[in-house]
């Protein structure tokens, strides 16, 4: 026979006796038992709980802040580098500058045959540095008449039928310059050319003829 369940033994005595299942897993539904006195799990918080909202914006504007951190970081390093390569540059500039005379002695100790022996060799080396630290020269004839990086101290116009170009009949002086910056502009003679690049035949009446590897002032 099957004991009743609901049925209270009791002992010999009388007393009653309480059976009391303890298991945390109900057998019968499977859910998990909530201890007496203990409290219920919390349950979430609804989508519309204003504390959720709360949150949400919090977590929007901590992340913009730190974006706007993060690009403000990205700008000082380029302002960094850009300062640096700056300074740089000048420091280039300074050096080079005070060793263009030597380089104008050189070209022309090359023009007329002295650059030989020992002399030759100091002299290629001290080219391959200012190369190194981005010396560049520039103004060659024929090259069109720029007056941002040439000075013009001869000139002469010929009658020329249509539009026209400046352009360097000769290079009394080179100029040198370190990536967008110039150091020196060139010293040239220009002429007027048809602007198919064609070479004027007439002669340059009044312009004398002055040797580009001679000194000048």
């Amino acid at each position: 026979m099957t004991p009743d369940p609901n049925r209270h033994p009791e002992n010999g005595d009388g007393e009653r006796v309480v059976v009391r299942d303890r298991r945390r897993v109900d057998p019968d539904t499977g859910e998990v038992r909530t201890p007496d006195g203990a409290a219920a799990p919390e349950a979430e918080a609804p989508a519309d709980d204003p504390r959720v909202a709360e949150l949400t914006a919090e977590v929007a504007e901590r992340t913009a802040d730190l974006q706007r951190l993060s690009a403000d970081f990205a700008n000082y390093r380029r302002r960094v580098d850009r300062d640096r390569e700056a300074v740089l540059v000048t420091t280039r500039a300074q050096f080079v500058g005070e060793l263009l005379t030597v380089l104008d002695d050189i070209e022309r100790a090359g023009a007329h045959g002295d650059l030989t022996g020992p002399f030759k060799s100091v002299a290629d080396k001290l080219v391959s540095v200012v190369q190194k630290l981005g010396l560049e020269p520039f103004g060659t004839e024929g090259e069109p008449f720029d007056p941002s990086v040439h000075e013009a101290v001869q000139h002469e116009a010929v009658d020329v039928t249509g539009p026209t170009v400046t352009v360097l009949s000769a290079v009394l002086r080179r100029g040198y310059r370190i990536g967008d910056r110039v150091l020196r502009p060139a010293m040239v003679a220009v002429t007027e050319r048809a602007d198919d690049g064609t070479a004027i035949e007439t002669p340059l009446e009044g312009i004398p003829v002055v040797d580009p590897t001679a000194a000048t002032d």
